[in-house]
């Protein structure tokens, strides 16, 4: 496929969108939108053409040099299988959703095969795009021989393996920058790392740093969909059908992780963060998404005693956020080969980085509680896949004989059950507009309609150090429905206390998984058995149990109700808000230190635009 002229395109959406979907889609009339796998056509290596890709191996083989023997402390390949890289095709959460995506968009799963499997879909099995041509194999996910194979788009000379010239040449159209799975691979089985001292390999091997790029991860960590059209205004506009977007720029398409470009515009990459040694590994400096994620460890890189003892080699943890799905997995694949003491170690060390993920300090301020989570990652907390996933404040009192007087943020493990109206809840919630609503018959409003979601209707996740509005808005993750200054990567919640307080633990509560969500893809799967695999799975593996990341209890002052400060009103000063002038939203700023408030976008400004919950006074 060759790419169109600019201009052409988009006066070709000027001219024919009104018909396009007036006539062509029949507004109101339901169904999957007509897209075609050109409509999510991604630049890079393709499944299909002149170039012809080698067999990718087996993960499985690679154990037989890479895993442990007991001679050596080799983890490589037991921390891989851990990981939910090794686990990408087999999560029944992402098989789940894709059979959503393909009902909703015709071939959009093509989108999400190609980086939850690339051999697979290199090899030429995502068609059809519901994965059922998927073989054994594919089910590694994003397995050793794909990572390894990967091939830097930007070529240097006497640095990238000259090999890489010619493959680079090949590809047409190229890609604009990493994302959306827009892969180059080495049409050959060679496997790339980074180092240029290995004696006698197994296999070809060839030296490049591309493998500790931040930039490698970038590839399938910023996703977009391609169908629709950004505007001047950060609204999106449907493409023309059967036909690539008319830019191919991800920044131009409708956004739906950017965790690559969070961390991009964060300190973290701009200088590095000195983390004393919080993510692990031998180097306290955190700078690229390898550092926390592949921390730099003490070992040998195969299970021979003549393998070096390197400092700088990358653990393979990719450990993020999600401790559950692997005992589904467990459950569903008892031939495929799993060790349940390496996916239990990757649950583990899951459960670790979320710990690890934030601080937690929780102050007392006459009769409330200020909470303050402090972002320690370098993109947003939490980030990647929206879709059911978040993160919330539970807030305990307990009077001087330990009783429970007072509950926040209440979560019901038997019933799976989150009381969201009296705490803050970290999410990102997607829409539909109307346009979309009237050509798939979809509701406006909040949905987990991934494959054709326009609009983004809450995204308060704490940005990390070094956040700027303007760099944010730019790749298209702004905050919205809550407000950050520059260089703030912490949030405050305000909660107040009820009369006989003598203490209060705070808990943050993280969720892979809300039951929302898998109760939506259990009940809008028309198509195959996926959704409800996933909902017996998630009943009989606890329901997406949360992880406790953070916890702190402190003993209370004694505090006045109602009029705390005793000045004869029960006014905002009682609730610990200062505030010296209020700019109404939408108006300039008569004074620069004004804020502006009406955070929630509700039309008001009012206690909930402060993190305040409880409007009954006493007094």
């Amino acid at each position: 496929m060759k790419r169109q002229p600019l201009w052409g395109v988009l006066c070709l959406i000027l001219s024919a969108g009104l018909a396009l979907y007036a006539g062509d889609l029949q507004l109101g009339a339901g169904g999957p939108v007509p897209t075609t796998l050109e409509d999510f056509f991604q630049p890079g290596s393709q499944p299909s053409g002149e170039v012809l890709y080698e067999t990718f191996v087996s993960s499985d083989k690679c154990r037989h040099c890479h895993d442990v023997d007991g001679s050596t402390d080799l983890l490589i390949y037991s921390q891989w299988q851990g990981s939910m890289m090794a686990q990408s095709a087999r999560d029944p959460l992402f098989l789940a959703a894709l059979a959503i995506a393909n009902q909703d968009a015709a071939f959009a799963g093509d989108l999400c095969i190609r980086c939850h499997t690339p051999g697979g879909w290199i090899s030429g099995r995502s068609e059809p795009t519901d994965g059922s041509a998927l073989i054994a194999n594919d089910r590694d996910g994003v397995s050793c021989s794909v990572c390894h194979r990967l091939v830097d788009p930007v070529f240097e000379p006497g640095v990238s393996p000259a090999v890489n010239e010619d493959i680079l040449a090949d590809i047409d159209p190229f890609p604009i920058s990493p994302g959306g799975g827009n892969y180059i691979l080495d049409p050959m089985d060679r496997r790339r790392g980074p180092y240029d001292d290995i004696t006698s390999p197994g296999h070809a091997w060839l030296r490049t740093p591309f493998v500790q790029s931040s930039e490698m991860c970038a590839t399938c960590h910023d996703v977009s969909n391609p169908v629709f059209l950004r505007q001047p205004d950060d609204t999106y506009t449907l493409t023309a059908l059967d036909k690539a977007h008319p830019t191919g720029d991800k920044f131009d398409m409708f956004p739906l992780e950017r965790t690559f470009s969070e961390w991009r515009h964060s300190e973290f990459a701009a200088t590095g963060v000195d983390m004393g040694g919080r993510f692990g590994g031998n180097v306290t400096v955190v700078s690229t998404c390898q550092d926390c994620h592949m921390p730099d460890t003490t070992g040998r890189g195969a299970n021979s005693l003549e393998a070096p003892v390197r400092s700088d080699l990358g653990s393979h943890e990719f450990s993020g956020g999600n401790a559950w799905v692997q005992d589904m997995i467990l459950n569903l694949y008892p031939g495929d080969n799993l060790n349940p003491e390496y996916l239990e170690a990757g649950k583990q060390r899951a459960i670790s980085m979320l710990q690890r993920a934030g601080t937690l300090e929780v102050t007392q301020i006459g009769n409330h509680i200020n909470v303050r989570l402090i972002n320690e990652t370098g993109h947003k907390l939490p980030t990647g896949y929206p879709e059911g996933r978040r993160m919330w404040v539970n807030v305990q009192v307990f009077d001087a004989g330990e009783a429970l007087i007072e509950e926040r943020g209440h979560y019901d493990p038997l019933t799976a059950e989150l009381t969201t109206g009296d705490t803050k809840v970290y999410e990102i919630n997607l829409g539909i507009d109307a346009v979309v609503s009237a050509v798939t018959g979809i509701p406006e409003g909040k949905s987990f309609h991934f494959a054709v979601t326009s609009v983004i209707l809450k995204d308060n996740r704490i940005p990390p150090r070094g956040f700027t509005n303007a760099a944010y808005r730019a790749v298209q993750a702004q905050a919205v429905g809550a407000s950050y200054a520059d260089g703030q990567y912490w949030d405050d919640t305000r909660f107040r206390l009820p009369a006989g307080a003598d203490s209060v633990t705070v808990n943050v509560n993280y969720q892979t998984s809300s039951k929302d969500y898998v109760t939506f893809l259990r009940d809008e799967n028309h198509t195959d058995d996926t959704g409800d695999v996933l909902y017996e799975q998630w009943e009989l593996t606890g329901k997406s149990p949360p992880v406790l990341m953070l916890t702190e209890t402190i003993a209370l002052d004694p505090f006045a109700d109602g009029d705390a400060n005793d000045d004869g009103r029960v006014d905002l000063s009682d609730y610990g808000l200062f505030v010296d002038c209020v700019t109404a939203p939408g108006e300039p700023k008569s004074d620069p230190d004004c804020d502006v408030f009406d955070f929630d976008a509700d039309g008001d400004v009012d206690l909930p635009d402060f993190g305040e919950f409880q409007v009954d006074f006493d007094g």
